[in-house]
């Protein structure tokens, strides 16, 4: 079971990755905006964090530059709805933007949770390769 942190202003997109997530086996905990997420990072012990891209305040690029300061080996997966216009063929993809700039995996909203779970289990697992298991630091009995 994986601690993570999702942080988005959307409260439908919160619950539903949250019940699709505590489903699974994970505990969870949401903020609703960057500032709180970061405040929750610096605080908390999490395996992973979603982020969304775009809130207002501090948004998913500015969070996530300050979580990478702070904890470099925290997997993020980003999240973003892609904006509906006429441009949307020449429009920046931001989830590419925020994989260049340290995101582990992305998710285009709305996505599928076989798709959702898919990207928990993989930045798990590549998380998991890198470090030692946090089964490791335990006490013992």
């Amino acid at each position: 079971m994986a601690r993570i942190l999702v942080v988005d202003d959307d409260i439908a997109v919160q619950m539903t990755i949250r019940l699709l997530l505590e489903r699974a086996g994970h505990s969870v905990v949401t903020a609703d905006d960057g500032r709180k997420g970061l405040a929750l990072c610096q605080t908390g012990d999490f395996d992973l964090l979603f982020l969304d891209i775009f809130m207002p305040g501090m948004d998913g690029f500015e969070t996530m530059r300050m979580v990478r300061q702070q904890q470099p080996q925290l997997p993020i997966i980003v999240i973003s709805g892609r904006p509906v216009s006429p441009e949307a063929d020449t429009a920046p993809d931001f989830l590419t933007m925020a994989t260049k700039l340290g995101a582990v995996s992305s998710l285009q909203k709305p996505f599928r949770p076989a798709d959702l779970l898919a990207a928990v289990t993989g930045c798990l697992a590549a998380a998991g390769r890198g470090s030692p298991s946090r089964g490791g630091v335990a006490s013992s009995p």
